[in-house]
């Protein structure tokens, strides 16, 4: 059974973005991986690839299709790549790389794969260690076979997380539910199923220090999964580094060039310090894209439009019926992409300008090229013209340039049909459900200091403003900032709701949770509270009446207005304050410990006296884009370079989590 083994980066090559980033480190793996497990940063001479066959589970494929192409595999040996529970024809001079989870089902399928002699060697690679037992039902199902021969190596490869994007991975993306905000939080929750899910987010984590090659101080609140999550991931970090046979912290598992030297903060923070972010109409690219087209994996599937290169301003039912019309079209929206990497975190307007320039500079050099080529259709009396020579020669020369400029200029019209498609179908929904309006709606009754019931009232009650879940969102925001609210008023606005169609049932659960959250504040820091800075709506509502300026009247420069005037969200003040070392109220109950000390816990620990330059900030029960980009935003304003990378047990957007507490309703309701 060999350890984990990873690959110098300079010898791989990266793919965009920082070379030291935790993405460019986990595609640094899977190329080792797929080399065999081989480091070809010591080579010196070229290395002719081993052309294999690739075998992944579900988990391994959803790890590694966002971080390489199929091109980038082909480039790598990898002729076939076939899910592990697919019907697989022999290919006997093939070696086989398998990247799976560690389960009975995957190893009895390993075996039958032996049995069979599917491939003439087997190199099984297993994205978390794989337990005693399975090891030895492997070694029984192999030896019955006869095939020991044909497994060439074993490996426990650490990978269990996803990477999105260079400073943002997700534990998994399978079975999230038995990760979910609903699953920690519902009323019939033991425990040992608590702890169960916090063992299953430890394994990711563990798998995100080994890659990163750090060993991070954490920090977390009192009380809630977060603090089991760090109890948890401080022990197994603590038994680790005491294991001088299996330290995956030492120069023998990594080489030096992965091995960081300077120590991160982990901030483990429950996803009960802020309910109203993940309802926030938002109005980023991506974080719209994840929101209205369901951005999954840094892929989005919509119906393609017809007139994907046309004007943004076409009508909108014109283009609906386009769409309907159409097949079902997927778009990946990769680093690579320039206007992706460019314009992610750039807010609509801003995208909608860029979309519509590009779109003109595209058409200006296709119409260069046309020039050229009727340049170069002379005729013969034109070209007995001495200066007509000259100015053929010169026009040979600028088209042999624009010719060999091709590529690059198809791939840019890819680059701008799929932005307007995607930009057009974001224009379309926010038109025909007025998100303008919500944007604005809640602008308002965060930075007033009495909150407007009426208005709340009026959009509710206006059919043609929004879905019933747009209406349902905003009431959730309003009424987890807003300090008291009578009973008038809210059955008002319940029957409003239930009026305009929408499903009110979340609101059973977030009686509880108000009621859970004002318990907590009254009983002072000390007490097992839901958050440390958001867990009481006032300290939300101060957070957000900083966050945005008012808006226009006009859609586009409205949320122009919008966006130049935000703030820091509370999650990226709690980051700021831990990392900056201040001292607040929000963070002086914050727990802390050092997997590197040799006591365990206790308030005499010797703390961090510098600021810190890099943290890992991860939110236990659901992140979302908005939150993301905020702390981008934050680091990227720092006058010393910080990085901050974000984390969640599962990403989901507001329609997936009022799902989630719709589901805590009906439990809450019927006890």
């Amino acid at each position: 059974r060999g350890v984990k083994i990873m690959a110098l980066l300079g010898g791989l090559g990266t793919s965009e973005g920082n070379p030291k980033s935790l993405r460019n480190k986990q595609i640094a793996a899977l190329k080792c991986m797929l080399n065999l497990n081989s480091n070809p940063g010591r080579s010196t001479g070229p290395i002719e690839p081993v052309w294999k066959v690739l075998i992944y589970d579900r988990y391994g494929s959803d790890i590694i299709s966002p971080l390489l192409t199929v091109k980038e595999l082909r480039l790598l040996g990898v002729t076939l790549h076939l899910q592990i529970d697919s019907r697989r024809e022999q290919i006997a001079d093939a070696a086989a790389v398998y990247f799976v989870i560690p389960t009975k089902e995957n190893v009895t399928r390993i075996c039958s794969d032996c049995r069979s002699q599917l491939y003439n060697s087997y190199y099984l690679n297993f994205i978390t260690p794989i337990s005693r037992d399975l090891l030895e039902d492997l070694a029984r199902g192999t030896l019955e076979a006869s095939s020991v021969p044909l497994i060439s190596k074993i490996y426990d490869q650490y990978l269990n997380f996803i990477s999105l994007e260079d400073n943002f991975f997700i534990a998994r993306n399978q079975d999230t539910q038995h990760l979910s905000y609903c699953e920690l939080n519902k009323p019939g929750a033991t425990d040992s199923s608590v702890q169960s899910i916090c063992n299953s987010i430890v394994e990711s984590l563990f798998s995100v220090f080994v890659t990163a090659g750090s060993i991070p101080v954490i920090q977390c609140p009192r009380g809630g999964a977060a603090e089991m999550v760090a109890q948890t991931l401080d022990k197994k970090l603590r038994d680790n580094l005491r294991d001088p046979r299996n330290n995956m912290f030492t120069g023998d598992s990594l080489p030096v060039a992965q091995i960081s030297f300077s120590r991160p903060l982990l901030i483990l923070l429950d996803r009960n310090f802020d309910l109203a972010t993940p309802m926030h109409h938002t109005w980023t690219y991506q974080a719209l894209a994840h929101d209205i087209l369901g951005l999954r994996l840094n892929r989005i599937t919509i119906l393609a439009d017809a007139a994907s290169s046309s004007s943004l301003q076409e009508p909108a039912h014109t283009r609906q019926q386009q769409q309907q019309q159409q097949d079902a079209k997927t778009y990946d929206l990769s680093p690579s992409d320039k206007f992706w990497k460019q314009h992610r975190g750039s807010p609509f307007p801003t995208v909608a300008d860029a979309v519509q320039a590009a779109v003109t500079e595209y058409k200006a050099s296709e119409e260069e090229m046309m020039r050229l080529k009727s340049a170069m259709g002379m005729s013969g009396d034109d070209i007995d013209s001495e200066a007509t020579a000259g100015a053929l020669t010169e026009n040979t020369a600028k088209l042999t340039s624009a010719i060999s400029s091709l590529p690059e200029l198809m791939d840019r019209k890819k680059s701008i049909d799929m932005h307007t498609n995607l930009a057009t179908a974001l224009l379309d929904q926010i038109k025909e459900r007025k998100l303008d309006v919500f944007f604005e709606m809640e602008e308002r009754m965060i930075t007033k200091a009495s909150l407007d019931n009426k208005t709340l009232l009026d959009i509710i009650s206006d059919p043609s403003a929004g879905s019933a879940e747009d209406k349902m969102r905003l009431f959730i925001i309003y009424y987890t900032l807003s300090p008291d609210m009578s009973d008038g008023d809210l059955a008002l606005c319940v029957s409003g709701l239930e009026g305009s169609g929408a499903d009110t049932t979340p609101l059973a659960y977030l009686k509880q949770w108000k009621s859970y959250a004002k318990m907590a504040a009254a009983a002072g820091p000390r007490s097992t509270k839901l958050s440390a800075s958001g867990g009481s709506s006032s300290s939300v509502s101060n957070v957000f009446s900083q966050w945005m300026r008012s808006g226009s009247s006009t859609l586009l420069e409205g949320m122009k207005n919008l966006v130049v005037g935000s703030k820091n969200l509370p999650i990226t003040r709690i980051v700021d304050q831990l990392m900056e070392l201040k001292t607040s109220k929000d963070t002086e109950d914050f727990r802390y410990f050092d997997p590197k000390l040799l006591r365990a816990n206790g308030s005499s620990l010797p703390r961090s006296t510098t600021p810190f330059q890099e943290a890992y900030v991860f939110v236990v029960g659901g992140g979302n884009y908005i939150e993301y980009q905020n702390l981008q935003d934050y680091s990227s304003k720092q006058q010393l370079p910080k990085t901050v990378v974000y984390g969640t047990s599962e990403l989901v957007n507001a329609r997936q989590f009022l799902g989630q507490l719709s589901e805590l309703g009906k439990s809450s309701s019927t006890m």
